[in-house]
């Protein structure tokens, strides 16, 4: 039976998140911006994915730090997005995920980095 990994369900649901985000962007003809916060919001999953999967306790570490990068560049795009009315959009519940994700993550660095 597969253990539950609440970063990891955590990040993969907010990528799809991200991505329907992503086409509501593009259907207002937002095309640069929307690209960035695509790249940077579905990597934190895919980072916290080879986190999983490292080889050491050092890769683990480096892996979720990646992560935990990519998601503070993911708040920066919401917020610039939020403020700049570029598509006049609520952020907020985006927002709050990454705060709880960003948080998540930081703890898990935090910890890795004390062993």
């Amino acid at each position: 039976m597969k253990r539950e990994n609440i970063i990891q369900d955590k990040s993969f649901n907010f990528a799809l998140k991200i991505i329907e985000l992503y086409k509501t962007l593009i259907s207002e003809k937002e095309y640069i911006l929307s690209k960035q916060l695509l790249k940077s919001g579905t990597s934190i999953g895919a980072n916290v994915e080879e986190a999983i999967a490292g080889i050491s306790k050092k890769d683990f570490t480096a892996k979720m730090a990646i992560s935990s990068k990519e998601a503070r560049e993911t708040r920066y795009w919401l917020r610039l997005y939020q403020a700049s009315k570029l598509v006049d959009l609520d952020y907020s519940d985006y927002l709050n995920e990454i705060e709880e994700i960003i948080n998540i993550l930081t703890a898990i660095v935090k910890s890795s980095q004390m062993r």
